[in-house]
């Protein structure tokens, strides 16, 4: 079977932390991870999912979000009791989007992107990014996220926040409790994998540029996201399972949450694209372990599926 994502293993030797919670490789992958995207502070959180509820809850300010979306960010922003509505954007899977669109300030979710610089591309000095260490995601861990901003004074509230309100010391003894906050800190085991998988992205980048170009190639698309690779077929349902036969294991990334008596509340508007394209939308199998042999499977599959 090829999968449709690739999960690195690692053996680690727990022994070389103390607690499994707090030890330096926090600081040190929050500092090399700042360095890289191009930004001055940084702090690790437990997920993305965790960060959005954070952030948006403290900023107070109405979110737009796609339709075509994790149903866990809807949840962040149910439980931060903030307002949302929905967008018809089916363009930002396997990129970045603007949770929140301000002159002011910006929240940017890019749990499926880690670019180098991106901070200064991206963003204002203010902005936030949030970055998602989720296994299946570009840096990979079990679970996990990153909170960047140039703005010191929130990100000092914001690591403040996700250490359970506690203002920190270098002795957890000392430390007293500023407000009611999160216990939603990223933990010693969480950081050693995300580094080790982080120190691995821009080789795997290479690899993944080769094979997207390949499937551009064979397939007829202009995609050009390191994360995922989609197309467009007739009924996705269908498709997946006759892919599922032919032992090619394939996605959809996402469905219209517009769409579910949950959520539907929150749509302002007709969302034609999201309602089209959740019917429509594949995710092939897109990692740094395939082959050759295997895209060209995979595409002469797409192409004998769709009537090609």
């Amino acid at each position: 079977m090829i999968d449709l994502f690739n999960i690195e293993n690692y053996t680690i030797d727990t022994s070389q932390f103390s607690n499994l919670l707090h030890d330096s490789i926090i600081k040190d992958f929050e500092d090399e991870f700042a360095d890289y995207v191009g930004v001055k502070y940084a702090c690790g959180v437990c997920s993305a999912t965790a960060a959005i509820e954070i952030v948006t809850g403290y900023l107070r300010h109405p979110v737009q979000v796609p339709s075509i979306i994790p149903p866990v960010v809807l949840n962040a922003l149910n439980h931060a009791r903030v307002f949302y509505s929905f967008v018809d954007n089916i363009e930002w899977v396997g990129n970045s989007y603007k949770l929140i669109n301000s002159s002011v300030r910006s929240v940017i979710d890019s749990a499926q992107r880690v670019e180098k610089n991106q901070y200064k591309k991206e963003a204002k000095n203010n902005d936030i990014i949030i970055y998602s260490f989720y296994p299946t995601k570009p840096v990979g861990s079990i679970d996990g996220g990153m909170v960047v901003s140039d703005d010191l004074e929130f990100m000092t509230w914001f690591r403040q926040a996700v250490h359970n309100g506690m203002e920190l010391n270098h002795s957890s003894w000392l430390n007293q409790i500023g407000f009611p906050g999160w216990k939603a800190y990223l933990n010693s085991i969480q950081a050693f994998i995300a580094q080790k998988n982080f120190r691995k992205l821009e080789d795997n980048k290479l690899i993944l540029n080769e094979i997207r170009e390949l499937y551009n190639e064979l397939l007829g698309y202009n995609n050009t996201s390191d994360h995922l690779y989609r197309i467009k077929v007739q009924d996705n349902k269908t498709f997946i399972d006759k892919a599922k036969e032919k032992g090619i294991t394939c996605g959809i990334h996402y469905k219209a949450m517009h769409k579910n008596t949950i959520y539907k509340k929150y749509q302002q508007q007709s969302l034609p694209l999201s309602e089209l394209i959740e019917n429509q939308t594949v995710s092939l199998p897109f990692h740094v372990k395939l082959n050759r042999k295997n895209i060209e499977y995979i595409c002469e599959t797409v192409n004998e599926l769709c009537g090609k």
